[in-house]
């Protein structure tokens, strides 16, 4: 048995290496970095403590940025999630189609961001867009919009692309739904519960770790948020769509400041640490059903 035990640490110590090269020295590279003022056309980095953080948080655009990202992440987290879990509880009782329906609704799930953009861009183009054209056919002209590119539309566009394609929310929400055992559900409706009661009272509180499991991969989503935005909008007008991802690439190409740039990074890190532990403890992910 000893014998056994001394490969452990060999054949894990490839995996250990390629995390530590791949992740952790970057990672610890950005917490450095941020600390300093540094130009990749500077020969040196110059250790200038808080500045930068001080900087971020007086500056304007960090705050816009900051504020929408939070915005996007609570909408991703309820409304989209909320849209998988009600069309989950739906297909879980295998309506006539189900099958075909689940594998439509995954579709969207698996086209590129960047195509998806693109056939968005389109949708919304103020010439000859689907929406536009529709509100124009239905007498309603006084509607149509430049969508992507005006203040007061670009930001509920932008969140529309993304919000109503819960695919992976639906499958991994379903997924774990077929694994309750039905005797469960039998019981429920042996002591007169209706449906809507199994669903919430029932379901909802099994399913309630995979759901905590979507809800911090639809924030993680978010949080590295950027080619989908950067071609709708470019993170415009003005700001009101820029994120802290497309943010930190901005600071980082037109102003070339690697340290600040980084400064941004450490924030998307502590954001995402943050809503993963709010997300944890509220459903209760890590704790075991008694």
């Amino acid at each position: 048995m000893k014998t056994k035990k001394v490969w452990i640490p060999i054949f894990l110590a490839p995996a250990v290496i390629l995390f530590l090269l791949i992740y952790a020295v970057p990672l610890v590279m950005v917490f450095v970095t941020s600390l300093c003022e540094y130009r990749l056309s500077s020969d040196h980095m110059q250790f200038i403590g808080l500045q930068n953080y001080i900087t971020l948080f007086h500056d304007a655009n960090f705050r816009q940025a900051l504020a929408n990202t939070v915005i996007w992440i609570l909408i991703h987290c309820t409304v989209h999630v909320g849209l998988g879990v009600f069309i989950a509880l739906i297909l879980y009782k295998k309506p006539r189609g189900w099958k075909f329906v689940r594998t439509a609704y995954m579709v969207p799930s698996i086209i590129s961001n960047a195509a998806m953009a693109t056939i968005f861009v389109n949708i919304f183009n103020p010439q000859f867009g689907v929406v536009n054209s529709i509100l124009t056919k239905l007498g309603l002209e006084n509607l149509t919009h430049n969508w992507l590119m005006e203040t007061s539309t670009a930001f509920p566009s932008v969140t529309m692309i993304w919000t109503l394609f819960a695919g992976y929310t639906t499958t991994l929400v379903l997924a774990e739904a077929l694994t309750v055992n039905e005797s469960v559900i039998e019981a429920a409706r042996v002591d007169g519960a209706s449906n809507f009661q199994i669903d919430v009272l029932i379901m909802l509180p099994l399913l309630r770790k995979i759901i905590g499991t979507t809800m911090v991969m639809a924030a993680t989503y978010m949080l590295q948020m950027f080619d989908l935005i950067y071609i709708t909008t470019n993170g415009g007008p003005g700001r009101a769509t820029t994120n802290l991802p497309l943010l930190l690439y901005g600071t980082f190409m037109s102003e070339n400041n690697y340290g600040y740039a980084n400064t941004i990074g450490v924030m998307i890190i502590v954001l995402g640490t943050i809503a993963m532990v709010i997300i944890n403890k509220t459903l209760k992910v890590g704790q075991e059903d008694y």
